[in-house]
């Protein structure tokens, strides 16, 4: 069993700690607001008071913050996270952020002495409760092999895509195509329940059909009702859909589909919708279709 470290215990990386806990690791977190980690304290994971204690007690330290600037907060400065971070330690950040941004850390990382992988995973709370979570990995080939034992702890598919960078890569390719998944399924929803068909009918028959992605049969039914807790609010997903754009600006690949998701998001944000799942595409739709949502 590993001597692990976490940064970032909100919806996602509060559940991924719990599931180390109960893979017997020995975990030690810490998190901006120390409540929304009591639950894992009593559940037996230790706490630290800065990112930089938690780097200095393990040998292998996650992070999962919501953005770039979230990220810098924990690992900059003399209580961050990189500051307790020595040679032959290894840092897996699993956040969602540019891959400039991922690799420029790496670089600070290196410079420590000590390795780091970029580890985002592709699913949501119920993929992780399920055990079916999946993880893309940026960095070094031996590396990965290091920790790939813990990695499987988290979820049962580990592909390593490449240098460090590379998996955020992946994982925004990977995102966009969830709020363009949303939307259509959205509009479909919309089109049955305005032909007089109900919305309970249209959901059912959408699940049992050819177009029930996995994401589709979790996040799908939330057009019936929202969540009490957002899995991934419209700020996270958008922030990823902007960096998306941005990639495909650079990268001369035109992203037709996920730049009319993200001006949905945008008018979510403005009817103040911005902290719930972002399947509220479904209800600024209905709101611009004169539907009650």
């Amino acid at each position: 069993m590993a001597n692990l470290g976490f940064v970032g215990l909100g919806v996602m990386g509060g559940r991924i700690a719990k599931r180390l806990l109960d893979a017997g690791h020995d975990v030690t977190g810490h998190n901006r607001t120390r409540s929304k980690a009591d639950w894992l304290v009593a559940a037996g994971m230790g706490w630290a008071d800065t990112p930089r204690a938690v780097a200095e007690s393990a040998d292998v330290v996650f992070s999962m913050v919501t953005d770039t600037a979230a990220l810098q907060a924990v690992t900059e400065g003399p209580d961050g996270l990189v500051a307790g971070l020595s040679p032959g330690k290894v840092y897996v950040d699993m956040s969602s952020i540019s891959p400039e941004a991922s690799r420029a850390l790496a670089a600070k990382v290196d410079a420590a002495g000590a390795s780091m992988l970029d580890a985002p995973v592709s699913g949501s709370v119920a993929t992780l409760e399920e055990g079916k979570l999946s993880i893309m990995v940026g960095g070094d080939a031996r590396t990965v092999e290091q920790v790939l034992p813990v990695l499987r702890d988290i979820g049962p598919t580990v592909t390593h895509v490449g240098p460090n960078g590379q998996a955020v890569a992946m994982k925004i390719a990977t995102n966009l195509s969830l709020a363009v998944q949303m939307l259509a399924f959205s509009e479909g929803v919309l089109l049955a329940e305005r032909s007089g068909i109900s919305r309970e009918t249209a959901v059912h028959v959408l699940l049992n059909s050819v177009i029930a992605s996995p994401m589709i049969k979790y996040r799908g039914p939330f057009v019936l009702g929202q969540p009490d807790e957002a899995w991934f609010d419209v700020n996270m997903m958008q922030k990823d859909l902007l960096v998306a754009l941005e990639m495909g600006r650079q990268l001369d690949v035109p992203l037709p589909t996920t730049a009319t998701a993200n001006q949905l998001l945008t008018a979510a944000r403005a009817l103040g919708w911005e902290r719930k799942d972002f399947a509220v595409l479904f209800e600024v739709l209905a709101t611009m279709s004169g539907v009650d949502p």
